[in-house]
């Protein structure tokens, strides 16, 4: 590692012969946050000690550290289940005409391009895929093709299949100068990389909270502009209007909403299960800092990109520090990914790159069983 920091494998719940590498599909789960949960159905199960209040205190609680990781409060924080429910609320409440576009990267995660995809057929407008030309950086493939018939601008912070590195701040400026609106996909990058939506101004930001935020599946984040706080939320459920909170009412039906994003929160949001697992994952990743988490892993996938180079493998740059692509001579790709399987090494092929994604659970003989079992089999 660096800086002198030790692997954290004794906060994971990572048996000694798994070298995992695949914590951009699914993390592994931190001893605290299976902690939680256990804490959790103890208490789901015996359902008259649970109060009106407790329907509510948790959910606030997990709003604020949320709001925390993106530079914001919890005024913008509405939670959602997935990506795709985030991606469906910007669909809802942004402008987009007959004949604009809207901007995405090619092979980018799913969820949002369908979701552009049925917005765009709907109001007559179209998608325009950007792609990476050779020595073309993803930051310069985007700016280059941002021009005034684009109405939204859908990035990541990191490409989901390299790690593939995307300047958000460029990005931005470039989209507010032409007067179109940004959504962000954060999913392969909060909890690492830094994030400010004060400086980025963006319109959404969406992330999972099951990858880089170390949490459970079923519970992600939408941070949303002041500006769309008022806007049209996918569902009506109880618990998102006013007076809520006051059990005895509930007949007398209320048009307001509660302020803030929370009128775009899913349905059943309190999930009593889960959310004190997020709650934990959430406190941990502020605990450690995400710069200094992103730090820490840039020294690892430094060292594995460094050993795998006279090998002939390649790793795509500029990247994330958390991220590695690695890509192989002709027709070795499918046979590394099988060594790899074979050696209990996780880390899966993703479009033409074997994508490498550790946590800080990594250890240097994980490193070396990755690296060696590439090597032996390019």
């Amino acid at each position: 590692m660096v800086d002198g920091w030790e692997s954290q494998r004794d906060l994971f719940d990572v048996p000694e012969d798994v070298a995992y590498f695949n914590t951009a599909s699914l993390s592994p789960v931190l001893r605290s946050v299976r902690a939680a949960g256990e804490a959790a159905l103890r208490q789901r199960a015996r359902p008259w000690e649970i109060g009106e209040a407790d329907w509510f205190t948790d959910v606030e609680r997990l709003r604020a550290l949320a709001g925390r990781l993106v530079g914001g409060d919890a005024e913008g924080i509405a939670l959602v289940p997935a990506t795709s429910y985030g991606f469906a609320v910007a669909a809802a409440n942004l402008p987009l005409t007959a004949g604009q576009q809207v901007l995405v990267l090619a092979e980018e995660y799913p969820s949002g391009p369908y979701t552009w995809r049925v917005l765009a057929e709907r109001v007559g407008a179209g998608i325009r895929t950007v792609s990476r030309a050779p020595g073309q950086t993803w930051t310069e493939a985007v700016l280059a093709a941002i021009d005034s018939r684009v109405g939204i601008v859908s990035v990541p912070n990191v490409h989901w299949t390299d790690g593939g590195l995307v300047d958000l701040a460029e990005v931005a400026a470039a989209t507010h100068a032409i007067g179109a609106r940004l959504v962000v996909d954060a999913s392969q990058s909060l909890g690492v990389l830094p994030l400010d939506v004060a400086a980025l101004r963006p319109d959404f930001v969406v992330s999972v909270g099951y990858k880089w935020l170390l949490g459970p599946f079923g519970r992600g984040y939408l941070w949303v502009a002041e500006e769309h706080r008022q806007g049209r939320p996918l569902e009506e459920n109880w618990i998102l209007r006013e007076g809520s909170d006051d059990f005895a009412r509930l007949v007398d039906y209320r048009d307001e909403y509660l302020p803030g994003a929370r009128r775009y929160d899913q349905g059943a949001r309190t999930l009593f299960e889960i959310t004190p697992m997020a709650i934990a994952a959430l406190e941990q990743v502020l605990a450690w800092g995400p710069s200094r988490i992103a730090a820490a892993l840039a020294g690892v996938t430094a060292e594995i990109a460094t050993r795998l180079a006279d090998a002939g493998v390649t790793a795509t740059e500029p990247r994330g520090p958390h991220f590695l692509g690695l890509r192989f001579p002709a027709g070795a790709t499918e046979r590394v990914a099988a060594a790899l399987k074979a050696a209990n090494c996780f880390a899966p092929r993703r479009g033409d790159a074997i994508r490498v994604a550790p946590h800080l659970h990594v250890t240097e003989a994980d490193v070396d069983r990755l690296v060696a079992t590439v090597i032996a089999s390019v």
